[in-house]
């Protein structure tokens, strides 16, 4: 399994930006889809963006398309979220997850069984 640590939460304005990121270690990151999901105070947690092993493959919750832009680079172990034009709906823990052999770029929770400890995002005035 791979380990995963999430970085670059923090505090922003409404319509601001943010970039997270994701170190992974721990296996051929190759065979490993990498997803991002969120979970805000009271909710479920939700499926956000995913990319593909190699990166030619992503996928968007309805929410975040046009905002959100998922990425990754294997030679450096990362894997990346660049979210603009935030706003208080998008407050939450934000979470990057790897899935081992999937066909595809799924955002359902129980097909990742490997998770980083989460990063809070805050947007707000």
């Amino acid at each position: 399994q791979l380990q995963l640590v999430e970085s670059g939460g923090g505090l922003v304005q409404p319509g601001g930006s943010l970039r997270l990121s994701c170190a992974l270690s721990g296996g051929t990151l190759d065979w490993y889809v990498i997803g991002w999901f969120r979970q805000a105070p009271g909710k479920e947690r939700e499926g956000v963006s995913c990319v593909s092993g190699r990166g030619y493959r992503t996928n968007y919750a309805r929410t975040v398309t046009g905002r959100f832009s998922t990425s990754r680079d294997n030679a450096k172990k990362m894997a990346y979220l660049e979210m603009n034009n935030l706003n208080s709906e998008d407050t939450a823990v934000y979470y990057c997850a790897a899935a081992r052999g999937q066909i595809g770029c799924p955002l359902v929770t129980g097909v990742y069984d490997s998770w980083g400890l989460g990063t809070q995002v805050i947007v707000s005035v």
